[in-house]
């Protein structure tokens, strides 16, 4: 699987990003085994170096911790977890709001628009079942 890396940012930060969306998701869960600094390289077309970079940065958050023989591991403090997911959708809905704000759209505009959103896309998913 070959990832397509913003030229503007550092690509470890983008793998930080990543793998927090993976830890937060589920993707990788609390406790579960983290695949090796070399396969993930290899999984993202990356030096081993950027890699073990984006790892050590979230082993100090303590969302990944190693053990010195057996490897590294996504943290089992399952509030840690539900406290990165809850900032991460915090920031993203923050970040929406701001530009909604921005085009000048009212507070009320934009909760509507969320309400229909969600909507939206709950039929759509039921449409699909």
């Amino acid at each position: 699987m070959s990832y397509l890396f913003d030229e503007s940012q550092p690509i470890y930060l983008q793998l930080i990003k990543i793998f927090k969306i993976k830890i937060a998701n589920g993707t990788w869960q609390a406790g579960q085994k983290i695949d090796s600094v070399r396969n993930l390289a290899l999984d993202f077309d990356v030096n081993p170096n950027t890699v073990q970079r984006a790892l050590a940065e979230l082993e100090i958050l303590e969302l990944t911790y190693s053990q010195r023989t057996s490897g590294r591991f996504v943290t089992e403090d399952q509030v840690l977890i539900d406290r990165l997911k809850h900032e991460m959708a915090k920031n993203k809905t923050q970040d929406f709001v701001l530009q909604m704000q921005a085009i000048k759209i009212s507070d009320q505009q934009i909760k509507e628009l969320i309400e229909q959103i969600i909507t939206e896309l709950a039929d759509k998913q039921k449409a699909e079942e």
